[in-house]
């Protein structure tokens, strides 16, 4: 997630606005990016609520000042897809390592038991940086897809959408409660794709990777 906003803080600097910057928030240090209800409050709750079966939360959002992009609609879309892109890299990145690692741990054998821990906590990561990239891409006020989408709107129609950001959180809960079985195709596509990453890794990885 600091990724995901510091590249969200990043090119909105590119693009012409230094809000983030300014604030102190285009930074790699966790605790700059600590919202106390999104990141610690709303997953705790969710974790009682449903007993384990639901978390979901998120970091502060990074501030930025769209009137100060060069050019606004470009600005606004390449600032809003760049935490998801960012996410596809580590995604990408983190499977490379798999790789890497797994080469390691077949050449070190004294290295195998912690290469295959670590190579387990990388596929890991792979996971998460896929659903926070396919989660964000989902075309909900105020996530960083609706920033997208309403590009596609009529100007009117697109007012009136951005107004439901209002009610986003809101939305997204029952989203994930109640209208799970609506996501649920979406959710299964990038299960498949996180399956389809780990099997092009699988040749490389240590035989005792999925047993600890």
């Amino acid at each position: 997630m600091v990724a995901h906003e510091y590249a969200h803080g990043w090119v909105a600097l590119r693009h012409g606005d230094p809000t983030a910057y300014q604030l102190g928030r285009l930074t790699w240090n966790p605790a700059k990016h600590i919202d106390p209800f999104l990141t610690v409050i709303l997953p705790a709750l969710m974790w009682f609520m449903t007993s384990g079966a639901l978390i979901f939360g998120g970091a502060k959002p990074i501030p930025v000042n769209p009137r100060n992009y060069r050019h606004y609609k470009r600005g606004d879309i390449a600032v809003s897809l760049a935490g998801i892109v960012t996410n596809l890299i580590l995604a990408v990145s983190l499977a490379v390592l798999i790789i890497v690692v797994g080469l390691i741990g077949r050449s070190s054998p004294a290295f195998a038991d912690s290469a295959s821990l670590v190579q387990r906590m990388l596929a890991l990561g792979v996971w998460i940086n896929i659903i926070l990239a396919g989660f964000n891409l989902l075309p909900i006020p105020p996530l960083d897809g609706s920033h997208v989408a309403k590009y596609l709107l009529p100007p009117a129609w697109a007012l009136q959408y951005e107004r439901l950001g209002r009610y986003g959180l809101l939305l997204l809960i029952v989203l994930l409660t109640v209208g799970r079985p609506v996501l649920m195709p979406y959710f299964i596509f990038l299960r498949t794709l996180y399956a389809g990453t780990m099997r092009t890794v699988m040749p490389f990885i240590l035989p005792t990777a999925w047993t600890l």
